[in-house]
């Protein structure tokens, strides 16, 4: 049986391996879990029990039921049904792009629930242009601009990263596909979406790890977010938007002493 849970917005696919404390890995818009496939094992390995979600209206889950779009606050929302549902120890949140914007929100939302954050390229801390918004916001311009956008956002260099930007731009193509991220970028104007004035409300270690060659969220992007974030570390790598699957082991070596320096600080307190 193929592993669901029932959520808001529907059922929700996620893969799990290894155990320990958790550790749960959140995608990008339009992608799906299997951008964590060369750091998923590796993680498991180390002694974590690892989850990689599919957001609604991506990879194995279901899309909201009726007109409901998927935003970025759905995808938060969506992420506290999933803890509630597994009684989710607090964990490790590793959050690419829009899925670090739904870990930050949980960790301000929901405490508890979390040990640390790993934000990679993440949203939620930068400006938003508006313009770019708007356009990307209309499924007809974002189903022929977005394709284009991938392999400039990827800087794919590997037989992993040209996976993904294949399967993202053919997932932008369609009209369903097109639909959701137009949906989600619209999102990206919503009030809710900006947590540059909550930075500071994070009470957990937050490493950012940082693919410099990123078009959408450059270096620049996330030195503002690490000012936004106080006490964050940032790390850069020469990568573009999926920094995990550019590079595994330059992300699992930040990756893995910070995870262990989290547990060292739980085990202390």
């Amino acid at each position: 049986m193929m592993p669901f849970v029932q959520t808001r917005a529907g059922r929700v696919f996620y893969t799990e391996q290894g155990s320990g404390p958790p550790v749960v890995l959140l995608h990008a818009t339009l992608h799906d879990h299997t951008d964590f496939d060369a750091v998923a094992g590796p993680l498991a390995d180390a002694g974590h029990r690892v989850l990689a979600v599919d957001w609604p209206g991506h990879g194995q889950s279901e899309t909201p039921a009726g007109s409901r779009p998927v935003t970025a606050p759905l995808l938060a929302d969506t992420l506290a049904d999933l803890i509630a549902e597994l009684d989710l120890a607090p964990a490790v949140f590793i959050g690419n792009s829009v899925g670090g914007y739904a870990a930050a929100r949980i960790a301000l939302d929901h405490p508890d629930r979390v040990t640390g954050l790993i934000l990679v390229n993440t949203g939620g801390f930068v400006k938003v242009p508006r313009l770019g918004v708007r356009l990307l916001g209309i499924p007809a311009v974002n189903r022929v601009v977005f394709p284009r956008l991938v392999p400039r956002y990827m800087k794919a260099d590997g037989d992993l990263p040209r996976a993904i930007t294949r399967q993202v731009q053919e997932r932008a193509r369609d009209r369903t596909g097109a639909a959701v991220s137009a949906a989600l970028w619209r999102s990206f104007a919503d009030p809710a979406y900006d947590l540059r004035a909550d930075g500071h409300r994070l009470g957990v270690p937050v490493l950012l790890a940082w693919g410099a060659r990123d078009i959408f969220l450059p270096l620049s992007a996330g030195r503002r977010t690490q000012a936004a974030i106080p006490g964050a570390d940032l790390r850069a790598l020469q990568t573009g938007h999926v920094v995990f699957a550019s590079d595994p082991d330059g992300f699992l070596g930040l990756a893995l002493p910070f995870l262990e320096s989290v547990a060292t600080a739980g085990s202390a307190q």
